[in-house]
């Protein structure tokens, strides 16, 4: 019986030492890590009146496309705001900026083919009921509907 089982260990031990010289994959090769195919919600911030995405910001984008890979992206809803800061027109022109920059840095970073949705907020909602700046709202939000293949 002791030989039997140490037969049987021998055996199970080759099986396991075999698997990575026969072409066998590895789990990380046949799964997929879908820990982040969930809706999400994602800021880009600006300067004061500036349309353009900072260093940081690109790498942010870049980043969250690399762990969307693996999901399947319904739509992606791009929002662009603005503070305050000068005449409504002008924010409002301003965040249709930022969010057609930020559409255009998804694509850019090969995010996955959904359908964008861009709007603009403009200043609406940049001042509080007793007159004050609402502050970081010179920003544009991404709203990510990605679920599991």
């Amino acid at each position: 019986m002791m030989r039997f089982r140490i037969a049987a260990a021998a055996v199970a031990a080759l099986v396991v030492s075999g698997c990575g010289a026969n072409g066998l994959w590895d789990r990380s090769e046949l799964i997929a890590d879908t820990a982040g195919c969930t809706e999400q919600r994602l800021d880009i911030y600006f300067e004061e009146g500036e349309a353009r995405i900072a260093r940081p910001a690109q790498e942010l984008i870049a980043l969250t496309g690399e762990r969307l890979q693996g999901c399947r992206v319904e739509g992606v809803d791009v929002i662009g705001l603005a503070s305050s800061t000068g005449d409504s027109a002008s924010n409002q022109t301003l965040s249709e900026r930022r969010a057609r920059a930020v559409a255009d840095a998804l694509i850019e970073a090969g995010w996955p083919s959904p359908t964008f949705t861009l709007s603009a907020g403009g200043d609406a909602g940049a001042t509080t009921d007793g007159g004050l700046s609402e502050p970081l709202r010179r920003r544009t939000e991404i709203v990510i509907h990605a679920r599991p293949r």
